[in-house]
């Protein structure tokens, strides 16, 4: 059974017009009860749907929006622009060592992750953003409330298929603002807003050689965001490094062998407000939390303002 939202399910039986709202929590209900409460509100409305033969996804369908893409399918094809390229992470599992990365990609209905593992990962080498890619026979899992399109083995994935484009994208995911102090460790998308208060010299790295390429060049930078609850440490690898100062790989390197020349960076971000969302992560070595960080944008007191607004609004 597909993994689809709540909200989701009863929007999609809704539409049909075979049911009212109202008839619908009704039979959600009796029908809970009558399976003794062993179901949830999900597993019933996928009950009522199959009783009234209302498909909730069109199997015939060859290529799917991302908002239609649920946990659980298979053999899933997709296009979407990528919003943001992640670097590559090796890992060791028993005796086997191994590489996964990730895209997100995002159409005109939402956005969602693409993960590959191993030899995929050279797929996406020469992949940039605001590229397009088409997915093929992938499949579908939920990873901390998210989801996640899988290549696998039988998957296919094409860069910049001729014709093939994407436009209005919608690049929001799902995220949560919260202050620093309220976090625990392990949330996912999270998004803090805040001022550098400190940051840290780069670090540099050699990543291991792909088979038949050379050894790459990677870094990471810190530092420290202050929101007016608490401080965090955050975390930029190489990608979001871009992101938050502007400048390119050819343009970082140089920092490797004259660390000096990146004081006047550092003294730049100082005060600076940003937008961060990501993910909490708990550094047991140092029994801290940290925000391993995966989209970055300097505030903007337009919308601050608006948000505030709102939210004053609605307790009004």
């Amino acid at each position: 059974m597909f993994k689809i939202p709540l909200a989701d399910l009863k929007q999609k039986i809704l539409s049909t017009g075979k049911i009212t709202q109202e008839e619908l929590e009704l039979r959600i209900k009796a029908k809970i009860n009558d399976l003794s409460g062993l179901i949830s509100e999900e597993g019933a409305s996928h009950i009522i749907a199959n009783e009234l033969g209302i498909p909730l996804v069109d199997p015939q369908k060859e290529r799917l929006k991302i908002k239609e893409i649920y946990p659980g399918m298979r053999q899933v094809s997709t296009v979407g622009k990528v919003l943001r390229k992640f670097d590559v992470n090796t890992f060791k599992k028993e005796e086997r060592e191994g590489k996964v990365c990730s895209l997100i990609i995002g159409d005109e209905t939402g956005s969602i992750r693409l993960v590959l593992w191993n030899e995929q990962v050279d797929l996406v080498s020469t992949v940039n953003e605001d590229d397009i890619v088409l997915v093929k026979d992938a499949y579908v899992r939920e990873n901390r409330g998210g989801k996640e399109i899988h290549l696998g083995k039988l998957g296919e994935l094409a860069i910049n298929p001729e014709g093939e484009t994407v436009s209005n994208v919608r690049a929001a995911m799902l995220q949560e603002r919260k202050q620093i102090q309220e976090l625990q460790g392990g949330e996912e998308q999270v998004e803090l807003l805040g001022t550098v208060v400190q940051v840290f010299d780069p670090r540099f790295f050699q990543r291991a050689a792909a088979e038949g390429k050379p050894a790459e060049t990677s870094y990471v930078l810190n530092l420290v965001l202050d929101d007016g609850t608490g401080t965090i440490r955050t975390v930029f690898w190489k990608q979001q490094v871009h992101h938050l100062l502007g400048k390119s790989e050819e343009e970082m390197l140089p920092f490797k062998e004259n660390m000096a020349a990146f004081e006047d960076v550092k003294t730049d971000l100082l005060g600076e407000q940003l937008k961060l969302t990501g993910r909490v992560k708990k550094d047991d070595y140092f029994n801290r939390l940290e925000l391993h960080v995966r989209f970055v944008e300097k505030a903007k007191p337009e919308e601050e303002l608006a948000r505030l607004e709102q939210n004053t609004s609605m307790v009004e």
